[in-house]
């Protein structure tokens, strides 16, 4: 199975050399972020762009107020390439932040509010952040709190940040007027702008829609972070796409149902409404991505656009590329069947050789082409790509007749519910619980998520455990949707193994849902 060729789709226009920094685009033929935000302000003026509460940020502030933050940003030394992250939940905070940093080439590397600590610590250290702007808490989580937890040495720290824990971080922004001593107020960024004027523009003109504009992070199958790179023109060619795939209608009102650190929040609930000049109402409650299937979330989906089923997504293809017509079939039931592909991606299911493999069977899904990651933060091309520049998705799928169904991931990747978990990261924190000898995690079948975390769990039987003790102190150190919702507590002989000594996962999976205690 083949979709055709990697450049269908892509618009001449859109990479024509010379043709950067330009102003009279509407916002659907616009090239890179800064040339959406200000088509935006030229198109749709007043209008509500994005609502939290009583807070109401406009077309024309969302260009006016980034400009100031991007100029703010220029004074205080940042420049293209650097990654400057990003800790807000959905709101005018989070799309000025990401406007300000993206339209001067800088990248934006939105983070997770529901990162515990020790989870986020990991993220800016791997992400090699030069700075970071926070709000100051959401729904109860003190932030100033969570990064002094997570980062060695930031309590006693000058605010001019040389940490070895993050040895890039130079800088913290707080959105608050009461800040701690290591970290800055926003009006650092601000105040500064005035000596930058006429620096904007000149570097909005040099940005090139193939150059990078975010770093998207989402969990691995290792417990390493993993940070996916996308261009600008990823990000707002995406946008183009899904606006018109999702039937967007001018002026449209709509609620953020995801967070926008996720690329389903980011793309679908924000910038494709955006597009249409439409309002974008959020909420302080949290939110999840329970709707959206495949590389987005496992749930399933009855939601159309038009004729179309969202099916397949994923951070590396900053959002859906796969759409079906039909409902999922009642024996593959993740996601509905695939008949339509991204015009501008190339898409393949392989062999282990990389050949395509022929109707009536299974192979790994491999994507190149516009849209598809430009690579993954400290791992190299080759482990990611094959030689022909495909990107390994990990997907494995089946291929029968015009259609191709997504049957489950080829490695260990749990998705539950919209979010990725990888298991060696809950493994790691769940053997540093007094007691715990041994632990392997796994995905089990749930109707509701697609998947939940399912845990096995060899313990030391002179300290007593149980799946609500554990459950409790893993809530310290993982974002709760990693927590294992199932924990079955088993000996060492029990485990399922294959002749060389490796869990046979299948296996455990069984044997959780057949003795696992509910943590939850």
């Amino acid at each position: 199975m083949d979709s055709g060729n990697a450049e269908a789709g892509r618009s001449p226009e859109l990479f024509a050399p010379g043709a950067e920094g330009r102003d009279d685009l509407p916002p659907g033929s616009a090239r890179t972020c800064g040339e959406f935000v200000r088509s935006l302000a030229k198109e749709f003026g007043d209008r509500p762009a994005v609502v939290l509460g009583a807070e109401l940020l406009t077309y024309r502030a969302l260009e006016e107020r980034s400009r100031a933050l991007a100029l703010g940003l220029l004074a205080r030394g940042v420049g293209k390439g650097c990654r400057i992250g990003l800790l807000f939940a959905n709101g005018p905070s989070w799309a000025l932040y990401w406007a300000a940093v993206t339209r001067i080439g800088a990248i934006a590397v939105p983070l997770s509010t529901f990162s515990k600590p020790p989870e986020l610590a990991r993220v800016l250290r791997h992400a090699d952040l030069h700075g970071l702007v926070a709000q100051r808490s959401f729904l109860g989580r003190d932030f100033v709190e969570v990064l002094e937890q997570g980062i060695d040495g930031l309590v006693t720290s000058s605010p001019d940040l040389r940490l070895p824990a993050v040895p890039f971080l130079r800088w913290v922004v707080i959105e608050d007027a009461d800040v701690p001593a290591w970290a800055r107020p926003a009006s650092w960024l601000t105040g500064a702008g005035r000596s930058a004027t006429e620096l904007l523009g000149e570097v909005e003109a040099e940005l090139f829609p193939e150059e990078p504009a975010m770093m998207i992070y989402t969990s691995g199958q290792s417990a390493t972070p993993k940070g996916v790179w996308h261009s600008h023109a990823n990000v707002i060619g995406k946008t183009h796409y899904l606006r018109a795939m999702m039937c967007r209608t001018p002026g449209m009102e709509s609620e953020a149902t995801m967070p926008f650190f996720w690329v389903g929040g980011m793309v679908m609930d924000l910038l494709s409404v955006l597009e249409v000049g439409g309002t974008v109402r959020c909420s302080r409650a949290p939110t999840s991505g329970g709707t959206v299937i495949g590389g987005l979330g496992a749930a399933r989906s009855t939601v159309a656009y038009g004729r179309h089923l969202p099916a397949l997504g994923m951070s590396e293809t900053f959002g859906m590329y796969a759409w079906g017509t039909e409902a999922p079939h009642p024996d593959r039931p993740i996601c509905p069947p695939m008949t339509m592909f991204d015009p501008g991606i190339q898409v393949k299911v392989v062999d282990a050789e990389g050949n395509p493999v022929p109707d009536g069977s299974t192979g790994e899904m491999v994507v190149r082409g516009h849209g598809v990651t430009l690579g993954l933060q400290k791992v190299a091309r080759q482990d990611a790509f094959d030689v022909d520049g495909f990107y390994r998705t990990g997907d494995e799928c089946l291929v029968e007749g015009d259609a191709v169904y997504f049957l489950g991931r080829l490695g260990d990747m749990i998705k539950t519910s919209g979010a990725n978990v990888a298991p060696a990261e809950v493994e790691r924190e769940l053997v540093a619980i007094e007691g715990v000898i041994r632990a392997h995690v796994v995905g089990v079948p749930d109707r509701d998520r697609g998947q939940i975390v399912g845990a096995a769990v060899v313990g030391d039987h002179a300290v007593p455990l149980d799946a609500t003790t554990i459950a409790a102190e893993l809530g310290t150190r993982l974002a709760t949707y990693k927590v294992p919702r199932l924990i079955a507590f088993v000996d060492l002989h029990e485990l399922p193994t294959t002749a060389s000594n490796k869990i046979r996962r299948s296996d455990l999976a069984d044997l959780i849902l057949a003795r696992g205690e509910r943590a939850r």
